[in-house]
């Protein structure tokens, strides 16, 4: 029999690494109704004004848990307010640490005006968390809109593809293209899941009124929605505005564009006409493309990121326009139909 080569010995550092494992997708966002009343609490205090806060929590497989929140000071543009702004939630974060509660960063809530929230500056911030935290969300609160009896509270994050575009830098119609990205794919909404404790949820039954008709179903029979609705119309005709502009600065570069190739195009014909000649000469003929000619220099092809989130921005005015109008008709259906009773 032929001797068998021995088994290469594993070192026990070896037998007990583990593979690392791709992390799981992230599926719902569990939200303590604690937290819930806080953020609804300091964004309706400073309402109209925008005002943020941190989230945290816990990230548990494919559920991010938000356990806790804590307002940011309102932003300054002095550089002093801001490094006091950061020393704050280091010392809130240290405080809260202290007393045993989580202190793990998960992500910040905002709050914003008739959805008004597609900004590039909520995507820089989402970057910012990224280097920092695997996984993050942003809670968006709109109070003007939770005035109709809706809560409106939705949770976002950004799409792994459109984070790997941004990282390059390369929003041309071409890169989109290549990658299959539309104006739908930036943000991802996640669903929101609302955790108490038992004891919180007996407490409620406890505290709950007799009366099954509560305050948030009187609202929803408010027949007064024309304020809502003009402020809805006036930000899609600002965003119908913005998004002509970007439609000019693209026509501008096609137009620049095709003169270029026309210029190019003539260049390169009165050059083919003096090789010929040079040829028939004898002499040596001239290389067809110049570098130093400005004809030649690329011309940059604008950024479509802006396009698509003042596209992504007129697609939410419309829907919340098409849901109160929805709304609308069927509280004048039914308060017709109490009339005529």
């Amino acid at each position: 029999m032929a001797n068998q080569a021995p088994a290469p010995i594993r070192s026990f550092l070896q037998a007990a690494a583990k593979p690392e494992e791709a992390p799981l997708p992230l599926r719902v966002v569990q939200i303590e109704g604690l937290a819930i009343l806080k953020i609804i609490k300091h964004c309706k205090d400073f309402s109209p004004a925008l005002v943020t806060g941190q989230l945290l929590g816990l990230d548990v497989g494919s559920v991010l848990e938000v356990t806790n929140c804590f307002p940011f000071p309102i932003r300054e543009e002095d550089e002093e307010l801001e490094a006091e702004g950061a020393n704050y939630q280091l010392e809130m974060m240290r405080c809260l640490r202290e007393v045993n509660v989580d202190n793990n960063t998960v992500g910040w809530y905002q709050s914003t005006l008739l959805g008004s929230y597609q900004t590039v500056e909520l995507i820089e911030t989402f970057m910012n968390y990224q280097e920092n935290i695997r996984r993050c969300v942003c809670i968006i609160y709109d109070p003007s809109k939770s005035n109709q009896g809706v809560l409106a509270l939705k949770a976002l994050k950004l799409s792994d593809s459109f984070m790997e575009l941004y990282r390059s830098n390369n929003f041309t119609g071409e890169k989109l293209r290549e990658k299959n990205l539309t104006w739908v794919d930036i943000f991802e909404e996640i669903p929101i899941k609302v955790s108490n404790s038992p004891l919180i949820s007996a407490v409620m039954t406890e505290l709950e009124n007799d009366s099954p008709v509560t305050q948030c179903d009187y609202d929803r029979l408010q027949l007064a929605t024309t304020p809502y609705m003009e402020r809805n119309l006036e930000f899609l005709v600002e965003c119908m505005d913005d998004l002509s502009m970007e439609q000019q600065k693209f026509q501008f570069y096609y137009r620049n564009l095709s003169r270029q190739q026309a210029q190019q195009q003539a260049w390169l014909q009165k050059r083919r006409a003096e090789n010929m000649a040079r040829k028939a000469s004898g002499e040596e003929p001239l290389p067809e493309e110049d570098p130093s000619n400005p004809i030649f220099k690329p011309i940059p092809e604008p950024s479509r990121l802006d396009s698509f989130l003042i596209t992504n921005q007129i697609g939410n005015y419309c829907n919340q326009i098409n849901g109160v109008a929805g709304q609308n008709f069927s509280r004048l259906y039914l308060t017709k139909a109490l009339h005529e009773n």
